[in-house]
């Protein structure tokens, strides 16, 4: 077996348990009608395992408002 393969596997593990992780957290059942709120989905899901050993990313951010 290749490493780019063992690799590969376990960056798709990574992110999986990342996507559980932001699933329990109840991110997916929220409108994600903010860069914050998408971002810290994001960074949820890219964190991986690490959320369970206390990492709890979030993401601020402020998106300036067109001018009238």
């Amino acid at each position: 077996m290749r490493i780019g393969s063992v690799g590969a596997a376990l960056l798709v593990i990574w992110l999986i348990i990342g996507a559980i992780a932001a699933g329990q957290r109840g991110y997916y059942n929220r409108d994600n009608d903010s860069c914050a709120s998408a971002g810290t989905t994001i960074v949820t899901i890219v964190a991986g395992p690490l959320n369970y050993v206390g990492v709890n990313p979030k993401v601020k951010c402020a998106v300036p408002q067109p001018s009238q």
